[in-house]
């Protein structure tokens, strides 16, 4: 694919290539430019290339025109419907990694595209990854970008995805679950509001609705001394780290100010 685009650039002139960047700054995009030279390479003809750029020029976000998008170094492929993993999470995956040990069995729960289960499992030798969704649309996209790393999908609601046999032996649970709150989702960048799902966006009246399910039985899921790493927003680290503690979890929480990253860290008692 990238070999047709870089053909169909080749072939393109400087006067449509500037046309393209000037619709697309006109509609908006800040990075016009950039946006534009994706577009083309990604291209598998020049109708798809047409067709991709109007698609932006209506409002989709340029990850689902494109088909993919990059996170924490690794093309992960996402599609309308599915929620577009944000860099702030790729603060959630380094806190993993850094208590992730080989052989350990890691949960990536509400998973979306799989990007946060994906980018774990990269580079770490011998991780056993599980990733689970409700949505039919995100597991199926999870698939693509998880089981190529032996990774396994499942999909259902939260923790009654899971076989059996899993219960007390996983080592990490990680979650970027929604914790946007109800009132607040009107406030959303538009790109968000209109194409990406509200399941993956609505967090309940304070945002923390999942973050409670998610801890309410994690302890039952994770060995002794095992993780359960959330990302929530800087305002609302305090409560989630509360409910945490009322699970029977001791829970810290770390800040990543260039990132505008917040994640509370919960640990089973050995």
């Amino acid at each position: 694919m990238r070999l047709i685009g870089q053909k169909i650039n080749l072939f393109l002139d400087h006067k449509t290539k500037i046309s393209i960047i000037n619709r697309l700054r006109n509609e908006g995009c800040v990075f016009a430019e950039e946006e534009t030279q994706f577009l083309i390479t990604e291209a598998r003809s020049l109708e798809h290339l047409i067709n991709m750029v109007e698609k932006r020029i209506s409002g989709f976000p340029l990850e689902y025109v494109l088909g993919f998008t990059r996170f924490c170094g690794l093309r992960i492929e996402v599609e309308q419907g599915v929620f577009i993993p944000r860099r702030r999470t790729e603060f959630l995956v380094q806190q993993a990694k850094i208590l992730a040990s080989p052989y350990d069995h890691v949960l990536d729960l509400c998973c979306g595209s799989g990007a946060v289960g994906a980018a774990i499992a990269t580079g770490l030798s011998k991780i056993f990854l599980h990733a689970v969704d409700i949505d039919p649309i995100a597991v199926q996209c999870a698939s693509r970008n998880v089981t190529k790393i032996g990774g396994h999908v499942y999909q259902g609601d939260l923790y009654d995805a899971l076989p059996h046999s899993l219960k007390g032996k996983l080592n990490m649970i990680v979650a970027n679950a929604p914790y946007v709150p109800a009132d607040s989702l009107e406030l959303l960048p538009r790109e968000s509001r209109l194409y990406e799902p509200a399941v993956s966006l609505d967090g309940g009246k304070d945002g923390l609705d999942l973050h409670r399910l998610v801890a309410e039985d994690a302890p039952h899921w994770l060995v002794p001394g095992g993780h359960l790493l959330i990302e929530t927003s800087e305002r609302q680290g305090d409560k989630t780290a509360e409910i945490f503690v009322k699970v029977g979890l001791m829970a810290r929480i770390i800040r990543e100010e260039e990132l505008d990253a917040t994640v509370v860290i919960g640990t089973k008692s050995g």
